[in-house]
């Protein structure tokens, strides 16, 4: 296995989601075509300048693309997230944040012909611009662990407080059994930024937010009025520093730490993808499918 590419277990995992056509021409492997993907997630590459042993560079960046579309990268992420909660491995004190992301300027041609329409695909492709030029913002809600449970990716100028009840409501982690997906956090844990609480109340979620200096002072003008403060836990909002942790290992993917991808679908997928990588390798084995030894044929066998 060479640097970049896919373990076996990750690859056993992904080979039920692939899409495959039942008709037509003989196809370049799918784990050969996965592995291009990554590498150039990891890497930042252009798409033409992938490495020949991936196959042709427009059989990659079309299965992404259609990958991407259709969600194979978000299922995949479910899917081991479910696993995962079935084996007792996630801690549902959750943290959110928002990082920013410069584009590059060939993410800035997001192209003027129109095309599908959908939550990730705006007129605006998740690209604002500010003092720094065009950037995006990625919302991540992460575990206890500093694993992205659900994501959200919004243009650079977009407020924090405005993309809370979104982000959350992203959360989804399927049961391996019988029984609805839970989608309730046991806390949430959040900067300043989030200060407007409304959308946690009325859920039914602990929380544990600083308030802010301005609206302090509005309850004590207020006087009997402004009611009492929420409660603030200062050795709870010390693990807020997982969510930073997560930034530093999504932005470990140069593809992430700068936008290159034209369309807010596309990005997304990035992000999931590499989200998935982060889960898959910090879950122990036996949360995830059993690894079998490779066999000559298989179509998710191991490069030595």
């Amino acid at each position: 296995m060479r640097r970049h590419e896919l373990t076996d277990c990750e690859g056993e995992l992904l080979a039920p989601l692939i899409p495959r056509a039942a008709t037509g021409r003989p196809r370049v492997e799918d784990r050969r075509v996965i592995n291009g993907m990554v590498c150039k997630i990891r890497t930042g590459i252009p798409w033409r300048d992938l490495p020949e042993r991936y196959g042709p560079w427009q059989t990659v960046c079309t299965r992404f693309r259609r990958y991407a579309l259709d969600g194979v990268f978000t299922r995949a992420l479910q899917q081991i997230q479910s696993r995962a909660d079935a084996a007792g491995d996630i801690d549902w004190l959750v943290q959110i944040d928002s990082t920013i992301v410069r584009a590059h300027q060939h993410a800035a041609a997001t192209g003027r012909k129109g095309g599908p329409t959908g939550r990730t695909n705006r007129n605006d492709h998740a690209l604002g611009r500010s003092r720094g030029g065009l950037t995006t913002k990625i919302h991540p809600a992460c575990d206890g662990k500093g694993r992205p449970l659900a994501l959200l990716i919004t243009p650079g100028r977009r407020h924090d407080s405005t993309c809370a009840q979104t982000l959350l409501e992203q959360i989804r982690v399927p049961r391996t059994g019988p029984g609805r997906p839970r989608r309730r956090p046991d806390r949430v844990i959040a900067d300043k930024a989030y200060s407007s609480r409304g959308c946690l109340r009325r859920r039914g979620i602990a929380h544990t937010i600083p308030e802010k200096i301005g609206q302090r002072r509005h309850r004590h003008h207020r006087g009997s009025r402004g009611g009492r403060p929420p409660r603030f836990g200062r050795e709870i909002y010390r693990s807020r520093n997982t969510v930073e942790r997560c930034f530093n290992l999504l932005k470990g993917f140069r593809g992430i730490a700068t936008r290159y991808e034209k369309t807010a679908t596309s990005y997304e997928a990035v992000v999931t993808r590499a989200s998935f990588l982060l889960w898959a390798r910090s879950v122990g084995r036996r949360t995830l499918v059993p690894c079998r030894a490779s066999r000559a044929g298989e179509p998710f066998r191991s490069r030595h």
